[in-house]
């Protein structure tokens, strides 16, 4: 279905209004509070309704306990919202199934700098990070996983996909409409540091695979091209959440390179009426990996709550809250049901063009790769 590149259908518009925030006041106290103490206890809400109703996450319930259990979700940054709604649903579901109390703690952060958090002992009992390369590192360096961790869920362990968009001004004065206008002179872009993000690492990529994809395009001419589209950022937050805030709320930049899931949100409600949704004409497809951390589950007593909260994300019921938050669905009933969500757009795979993460990481963000080479902080 054809999609206007700046902006959203009426019919759209008016399915989303009823998540509207109260205003960005309320916005920026729960980033903040998030921020500061780094977990954000999940709240009890009703289940979201689902087609095909009755869903279940595992065939065989595990024995009910008589005290209740928490978990840890170690998460990326913008995935707030999706995880709070799934939070209060899995805990419903559970309770009914097994009659225990389950709450979920979140923590939020750019990836990078999570599962790094992981590694050095935050006790998570899964992990729903932004790449495969940073839950890698878990197995990899911590011993914290098995080495075939993504083949223990469908999809390759990912429930949901994503793409990379640009958010702009009402009116899109810069009249941005491809990644070729982020290297215009007088254009500032707002992207985070993908040092610590893994939002910012699909970003760069992204770009990259532009330049690629272009008549003649090869990797010196990308790396020609993303070194001047860095030289038009300004600042460097620490995660995606952090470069929405500096876009939206202190208003810096031209234009923001984000998620789409946090591209809608930041439309259609933190800055109602002000902002836009641009869509390039070519971008990445991005698959967020979930695992459960077998080591801290094992000690934690809590491997089959965890499992099962995992799981959960790919039944008809799960699948609906992650489309309601704005991410792709798996299955195709539900993605079809919101299609007119989700615009068209071309997408290429890290795969495809970079060899797979496990060659990406190395080559553009471990210390001394391209991106080092490249940028130059502002001064």
């Amino acid at each position: 279905m054809k999609h206007s590149s700046s902006t959203r259908s009426e019919s759209v518009q008016s399915s989303l209004a009823r998540r509207a925030f109260t205003g960005l006041a309320a916005r920026a106290a729960f980033v903040l509070l998030a921020a500061s103490s780094g977990l954000v206890a999940c709240k009890k809400s009703d289940p979201a309704s689902a087609a095909g109703g009755g869903s279940t996450a595992g065939s065989a319930a595990p024995e009910p306990s008589k005290g209740p259990v928490t978990l840890l979700n170690v998460s990326y940054d913008p995935t707030r919202e999706l995880y709070q709604e799934l939070n209060g649903v899995f805990a419903k579901y559970w309770k009914d199934k097994t009659g225990q109390d389950v709450k979920v703690n979140q923590s939020h952060g750019g990836g990078g700098k999570q599962a790094r958090a992981v590694l050095d002992g935050l006790e998570a009992d899964v992990v729903t990070l932004a790449l495969g390369y940073d839950v890698n590192i878990l197995a990899e360096k911590g011993h914290l996983i098995p080495d075939n961790w993504q083949s223990r869920l469908p999809s390759n362990s990912a429930p949901y996909t994503s793409t990379i968009v640009f958010v702009v001004r009402k009116g899109n004065p810069k009249h941005i409409k491809d990644w070729s206008d982020l290297v215009r002179d007088g254009v500032q872009v707002i992207s985070p540091s993908p040092k610590t993000s893994g939002g910012a690492r699909w970003n760069y990529l992204a770009a990259w695979g532009y330049a690629l994809k272009q008549p003649g395009g090869d990797d010196a001419k990308a790396r020609e091209f993303v070194t001047k589209l860095y030289k038009n950022v300004p600042v460097l937050d620490s995660g995606a959440r952090g470069a929405t805030t500096t876009f939206v709320e202190r208003k810096i930049g031209d234009v923001l390179i984000t998620w789409e899931n946090e591209a809608i949100l930041s439309v259609h409600e933190f800055a109602k009426d002000e902002l836009e949704l641009v869509v390039p004409s070519i971008s990445v497809l991005t698959e967020p990996p979930v695992t459960v951390v077998d080591k801290n589950v094992d000690k934690h007593g809590t491997r089959a709550v965890a499992e099962e909260y995992l799981k959960f994300l790919y039944t008809a019921e799960g699948q609906e809250v992650c489309a309601k938050n704005y991410y792709r669905p798996r299955d195709a009933t539900v993605l079809a049901r919101h299609k007119d969500i989700f615009p068209d757009i071309k997408l290429f795979t890290v795969d495809e063009l970079f060899g797979g993460w496990s060659k990406a990481q190395p080559t553009h963000f471990n210390d001394g790769g391209v991106f080092d080479q490249i940028y130059q902080p502002k001064k």
